[in-house]
């Protein structure tokens, strides 16, 4: 098994379970009998073999939902809620939804992935601005424990499993089911792109937009954004809705230090509100200050909308270009510091260099997250952060060293990050010792993480992919069970 393509890790063996009763029954033995380690797999896109468990065993979440029939999406229309297992893909619940007029609110970009894998990290695309990430729309959750018990959670039953889960990495329990909220879905989308070449301006529109609330009237539906740093991207991948027949040159709009900015934003609607879906559009886009030359926009199926990346995928499979090393970089930088993150990392470190990849940018509310859970965001009292995520594909070229220079400029912007005092944080991160875990998570949380994971795998043999815990032999071992709660093990 690779690392995201880009490290082999072998598993002792790969469990392909029936139910979520096999999955108890294997992590009991693993807990009473000491086998090292059980990974939970979804549909393979953890970058850095997350997923994976050297030695130990790996859970194949997606074939139950593939072979059998309680495996499927369960939707209450009343209730507005969606049952899914922690391996169904974000499609197909997305597909079983629709044929009762529903959809989840809040989603990723790509819908390949798996209900329990965007669920124990966060998930976020363009609509956490105003729904929050994924865990934040999640009534209720049925979980494996590293002790093997089967355990049912939400707000007001098992309340600190619940949080520990959401966002936890995979180290407090396996998500087998997930009670999703939806809610009526559209029926078509008017996407919408812009180009600035100021960033300060890109982002006061950003954050304006952020800022809107009330009925869906009054607001987009998902605001997200990109940079463009060379003359290759603007006419390839996301930026599809320029025409290959008239190309656009960054050098003829006027750039601030050679790169572009494109804001993305959706309206939804439905047949029955398209007479007034224009008019809400344009009322929006007067608050803007984009170039005016720079409007491409289309109309599309909602469905085609949401699952956009799959169409890129197919046409990158069709050419080989897909299943090769993707040494991602994905940051929580705060409000305060992204004029900075700009200028050093935009013009500065990726100015008029090889990217390999889109580059994402785009803010969201701090209050849309709820701090019990797992997940990490910016410390402090800003109300306001920006993903930036850096989407890049090692394909090899003549120098066969594309992954090696991907990685160490992944490298050079954290170095940067940490010289300025620019206090990101990593969105689906990878350390490799307490000491950087510590950090990621600061003090007060990273001692909650080590209390939860004492209480819900005492063992510590979940999601050792991850590299936050080493796996303890011996429970009994009061000493080490004593370090690992005050979070002082080492190893």
């Amino acid at each position: 098994m690779l690392r995201g393509g880009v490290a082999p890790v072998e598993p002792a063996a790969v469990f392909h379970p029936t139910s979520d009763r096999d999955i108890a029954q294997l992590i009991r033995a693993a807990y009473q009998q000491g086998f090292p380690a059980v990974s939970a797999r979804g549909h393979g896109h953890s970058i850095n073999g997350q997923a994976n468990t050297a030695g130990g065993v790996v859970i194949e979440m997606s074939r139950l939902a593939e072979g059998h029939a309680d495996g499927r999406p369960r939707i209450a229309e009343e209730m507005r809620y969606v049952d899914a297992w922690g391996g169904e893909l974000w499609i197909d619940v997305l597909r079983a939804c629709l044929e009762h007029g529903l959809a989840p609110r809040s989603w990723t970009d790509y819908l390949y992935l798996s209900v329990g894998g965007t669920l124990s990290n966060a998930g976020i695309s363009g609509q956490a601005f105003n729904h929050g990430p994924q865990i934040s729309n999640v009534h209720e959750l049925d979980v494996v424990t590293g002790k093997g018990e089967m355990v049912k959670c939400s707000e007001e039953e098992n309340q600190e499993l619940f949080h520990a889960v959401l966002g936890g990495l995979g180290q407090f329990g396996i998500i087998t089911r997930a009670r999703i909220a939806v809610e009526p879905a559209p029926q078509r989308v008017r996407w919408i792109r812009v180009l600035y070449s100021n960033f300060s301006t890109f982002t006061r529109d950003q954050e304006h937009l952020i800022s809107l609330h009330g009925d869906g009237r009054n607001k987009f539906d998902y605001v997200e954004g990109f940079v463009i740093v060379d003359e290759g991207l603007i006419n390839n991948w996301r930026s599809s809705f320029f025409s290959p027949r008239n190309p656009v040159k960054i050098s003829s709009l006027g750039t601030d230090g050679g790169v572009l900015y494109c804001l993305e934003v959706t309206k939804n609607y439905r047949e029955s509100t398209a007479d007034t879906v224009d008019q809400e559009i344009e009322a929006l886009m007067k608050e803007l200050d984009f170039i005016p030359a720079s409007v491409f926009t289309t109309d599309l199926p909602y469905v085609d909308f949401l699952d956009r990346v799959h169409k890129v995928e197919l046409k990158l499979r069709a050419k080989n270009l897909w299943e090769v090393p993707h040494p991602w970089l994905n940051l929580f930088v705060p409000k305060s510091r992204i004029d900075d993150f700009d200028k050093g990392v935009f013009k500065g470190i990726l100015g008029n260099n090889r990217t390999s990849g889109p580059i994402l940018i785009y803010p969201m509310n701090k209050s849309k997250w709820d701090d019990r859970s797992s997940a990490v965001t910016p410390e402090g009292d800003e109300e306001v952060f920006y993903l930036v995520a850096l989407l890049r594909s090692a394909v090899e070229d003549s120098s066969g060293k594309t992954l090696e220079y991907l990685s160490n400029q992944n490298r050079e912007i954290l170095r940067f990050c940490d010289e300025s005092g620019i206090k990101m944080k990593q969105y689906l991160p990878h350390y490799t010792t307490e000491r950087e875990w510590a950090a990621h998570f600061g003090e007060e949380k990273w001692d909650r993480f080590n209390q939860r994971k004492t209480s819900f795998d005492p063992r510590r043999i979940l999601a050792t992919g991850q590299r936050i815990f080493k796996p303890v032999p011996d429970s009994a071992d009061a000493a080490a069970a004593s370090l690992v709660r005050k979070g002082k093990a080492s190893w």
